[in-house]
């Protein structure tokens, strides 16, 4: 299998906010989705980086003060975020995707012109394995 694809989640299948959407938008989308991170897109569909549940706690802590009035106010970019997850690229080749994989829980993947088309999770690249690895005879 060296084709990414197969793994793909698309874009319309994905749950994703806008790099415009305020904090409480953003916590609204997240209890609506249940996820505990999302991929960030701007209005051109641009992957912008990753915002966690962790990164809202904080901003509601150091710039809301705990108050929902104030989060409807700060944009998520003015979140610091402890990590934005990386993506790959459509012809990215399976050693590099299993590799992002190791240390984020979904991959973005971008096409040739920076436009986000979807995630991989690793659930489905764990699933992949052990079909391969475990299949029974």
């Amino acid at each position: 299998m060296n084709n990414i694809l197969f793994f793909l989640t698309p874009k319309a299948m994905c749950s994703f906010v806008y790099d415009d959407f305020t904090v409480r938008q953003a916590l609204e989308k997240m209890e609506a989705t249940s996820y505990t991170s999302l991929p960030i897109l701007n209005k051109r569909g641009e992957y912008r980086g990753t915002l966690t549940e962790g990164d809202l706690l904080w901003a509601l802590k150091n710039m809301c003060y705990m108050d929902m009035r104030q989060a409807e106010s700060r944009k998520i970019m003015e979140i610091s975020r402890r990590k934005d997850n990386i993506p790959v690229r459509v012809t990215a080749n399976m050693f590099d995707l299993v590799k992002r994989a190791s240390t984020q829980n979904f991959v973005p993947v971008v096409d040739d012109k920076d436009a986000f088309i979807g995630i991989i999770t690793r659930g489905a690249i764990i699933k992949y394995c052990q079909q391969q690895l475990f299949s029974e005879d």
